[in-house]
């Protein structure tokens, strides 16, 4: 008697998964992340857009003020003194940027660029802002920049443009092919 393993097995999903509750679960993990970050990033740019003593160089609440607060505990105080020589620029260029970050997660756009631009906005404000928060732990966007980093190692594998793009291009290379 002759034993032989089947190669030629169908999937009714083209990357092979949705074979059981496990598979899918596993597929669509980091579903629950991504919107969280990027609804929270969208969130984010637009109170800073739409709050009016944010965007100045000084009083209550303001970018500038804010900034002056942090320097002297700040892990470099020298990316402070940067951003203090134009804190109303800064502060459309972090509104702007979380924007675009949330924006590009949440449609799986460049999600993986998309996602270094979100760690490199959480590590800076942990750099500067969150950095004195005493234990570690309490500083908000140390989590953050750890969160990120799944979608810089997988992208958006599922319902993303991205996975659309991906999966156009599958069936195209396939159609040249045959």
């Amino acid at each position: 008697m002759t034993h032989s393993m089947r190669t030629d097995t169908y999937s009714r999903y083209p990357d092979g998964g949705g074979r059981g509750l496990r598979d899918t679960a596993a597929r669509y993990a980091l579903l629950p992340l991504r919107i969280f970050l990027g609804v929270t990033f969208v969130y984010a740019g637009l109170d800073k857009l739409t709050d009016p003593a944010f965007l100045k160089a000084s009083g209550a609440g303001s970018i500038g003020e804010t900034m002056r607060a942090v320097r002297d505990s700040s892990a470099i105080p020298a990316m402070v003194d940067l951003a203090l020589k134009s804190p109303v620029g800064f502060g459309y260029a972090m509104a702007f940027g979380e924007l675009a970050v949330g924006i590009g997660v949440l449609l799986g756009l460049l999600t993986r660029l998309a996602a270094v631009g979100g760690a490199l906005i959480s590590l800076s404000l942990w750099l500067t802002v969150s950095w004195a928060a005493e234990p570690y732990y309490l500083g908000n966007d140390l989590p953050y920049l750890m969160a990120w980093l799944p979608f810089v190692l997988a992208g958006a594998p599922v319902l993303s443009l991205d996975a659309a793009w991906r999966s156009r291009r599958r069936r195209q290379g396939a159609g040249s092919l045959g």
